[in-house]
């Protein structure tokens, strides 16, 4: 079962493996991310939209913790699944997603 954690929720979440390099993971097209993106703030910031996570998943680091994000959340849902079916054990999706974040975290991010 893929964590659901709101944006709110992330910096605790990561915080539950401190051995583990917290990773957000903006499944994002590119004109999605000019238009609305978050900060890194205590996580490193990788941005991989979602139809190229196959043939990219070896960027990413199967002990790193990795918390997904997209729009509103499905998306980045199906990208945590993927990834928990390939050997990544400490993944969560940013439940409604950027949209959330702008609603509920940070409102200096634009909304679309």
């Amino acid at each position: 079962m893929i964590d659901q954690i709101r944006p709110a929720e992330l910096a605790d979440w990561f915080a539950r493996n401190p051995n583990a390099m917290p990773v957000l993971l903006d499944v994002r097209e590119p004109w999605e991310l000019k238009t609305a993106s978050v900060v890194p703030q205590g996580f490193t910031l990788a941005t991989i939209p979602m139809n190229e996570i196959p043939a990219r998943a070896s960027e990413l680091d199967p002990g790193q913790r990795i918390a997904c994000l997209c729009h509103h959340g499905a998306r980045s849902q199906r990208v945590a699944a993927f990834l928990a079916q390939n050997g990544f054990d400490e993944v969560a999706n940013i439940a409604g997603g950027i949209d959330a974040w702008s609603a509920q975290h940070d409102p200096t991010v634009p909304r679309y």
